[in-house]
């Protein structure tokens, strides 16, 4: 009661949930194998301000702060802890600025990546990230985790958009980090290092983006393979040549099967492997003609180019339906993130068919082949333990393959619960020693977004 008291003294009545039957569904968000808690109050701030009181009440009081964007992460880092505020920032969603001069836009954390996007093309420029979760994720969540999507074979992931931020200190104090200019190296790059940090060093509650001039509408090809190997040679010899696609991404055969099987696209049963590889460049068409060269010579079956962006738009159908195809085979899902170098992406695929003989499970592959950031999803049933012990096993060799091939544990999901374990054994003993005295710096009392990243 002391604590919603201070809550009250500074913060409209709407914007304190405290009812257990709506604070319950701010909890977590869509990770399997995550335990959450259960928070004591829900906060929607509107303003900076608000969001300055909340942490000047939670240093005072010695309470836990867990930000939250659209909770559409997978991996536990928006999930409550018992007895903390949930900071809810999804009313904190303005545009305040575009500006095609200066290309960039200023933006609060709760707008959605997807009503961005469309609001800078009305001004003929384009924010790359692209979450498949772009039309529910938020520009703040997309911060928080370093988002990537199925664009950043070319144009990169957040990080190399975010110019400079407003953030709000674990004591309530402001910090404005970076720029607005197209150049700046003054001091250390804090604005970097808040990018990926999963609300675990401060609160955004501004940020200035970059933007491109819109490209042109891209055109895209998707060619069948009889093996994996084969299909990530392609790969390999697209990007050796020095090719730019705008999204290269690639479906092993139980990705292919369970689209076929939803969609009935009419893929043939002997397609191990589905490549899909799209241009936006002014002359898209004869760089598909290149592209698809090259997956003929390294054994495609079938290579077939579209010729408008309405007959792209039906070729890119397939790996837009992935994850919900896979979700229709099993109860539950475990969406794997890892990212390998891209000479090892047929040895991180075969391994993982591996893992999935080993433990008699269904796992799906898809992958933004192109920057090596795979996807394994693991099918199980939620309610045989049996099942579902093996599901998290294979999960964690999954993850211990990719890092035995040179690779990350995320490559643009993050941490958070799920793989914090694992993210000590990738930064070693003095990374992890120099991760916490930053963390340290920045929240001496440890309160927020506590039990994340390590």
């Amino acid at each position: 009661m002391d604590l919603i008291a201070h809550l009250r003294a500074g913060l409209p009545a709407e914007a304190i949930l405290t009812d257990p039957d709506v604070t319950g569904s701010y909890a977590h968000d869509m990770a399997s194998f995550c335990a959450a808690g259960t928070p004591a109050a829900v906060v929607l701030p509107r303003t900076v301000e608000q969001v300055q009181h909340v942490m000047r009440t939670a240093t005072a009081l010695r309470v836990p702060v867990v930000p939250q964007g659209a909770r559409t992460g997978l991996s536990g880092a928006a999930n409550a802890s018992d007895g903390c505020i949930v900071l809810s920032l999804v009313k904190m969603d303005r545009i305040l600025e575009i500006s095609p001069v200066d290309r960039i836009a200023v933006v609060e954390p709760g707008v959605v990546n997807a009503v961005l996007s469309r609001a800078v093309a009305e001004h003929g420029l384009y924010y790359p990230p692209d979450p498949s979760s772009w039309e529910q994720c938020s520009i703040g969540g997309n911060i928080g985790t370093a988002s990537g999507g199925l664009c950043c074979v070319k144009y990169g992931v957040t990080a190399e958009y975010v110019l400079g931020l407003d953030i709000v200190l674990a004591d309530g104090r402001l910090l404005t980090t970076g720029r607005r200019t197209a150049k700046g190296v003054a001091g250390y790059d804090l604005t970097r290092l808040f990018v990926g940090s999963e609300g675990s060093l401060g609160i955004v509650v501004r940020a200035v983006l970059a933007l491109k001039p819109e490209p042109p509408q891209q055109l895209a090809l998707a060619a069948e393979f009889p093996s994996t190997a084969a299909a990530c040679e392609a790969v390999c010899e697209i990007m050796a040549r020095g090719h730019a696609p705008s999204l290269l991404e690639l479906m092993d055969r139980t990705s292919v099967r369970a689209v076929n099987a939803l969609a009935r696209m009419g893929l043939p049963d002997s397609t191990e492997a589905l490549l899909l590889a799209a241009f936006d460049t002014p002359d898209p068409a004869a760089d598909l003609a290149a592209v698809g060269a090259l997956c003929t010579a390294a054994g495609a079956t079938e290579v077939v180019p579209a010729d408008t962006p309405a007959e792209s738009d039906l070729l890119l159908q397939a790996r837009r339906l992935t994850l919900t195809a896979l979700e229709g085979l099993k109860s539950a899902t475990m969406i794997d993130d890892v990212c390998v170098p891209r000479s090892r992406l047929a040895e991180m695929l075969d391994g993982t068919a591996a893992i999935a003989a080993k433990y008699d499970l269904t796992i799906g592959v898809c992958a933004h082949a192109g920057d090596g950031n795979t996807h394994p999803t693991v099918c199980f049933d939620a309610d045989d333990p049996g099942e579902s012990r093996r599901a998290r096993e294979s999960f964690d060799e999954i993850m211990a393959l990719g890092l035995r091939l040179g690779g990350t544990i995320t490559g643009e999901h993050g941490v958070g619960v799920l793989k914090k374990e694992w993210l000590a054994r990738e930064l070693g003993p003095v990374g992890l020693e120099l991760q916490r005295g930053i963390k340290d710096v920045f929240d001496p009392l440890g309160i927020l977004n506590p039990g994340k990243l390590f």
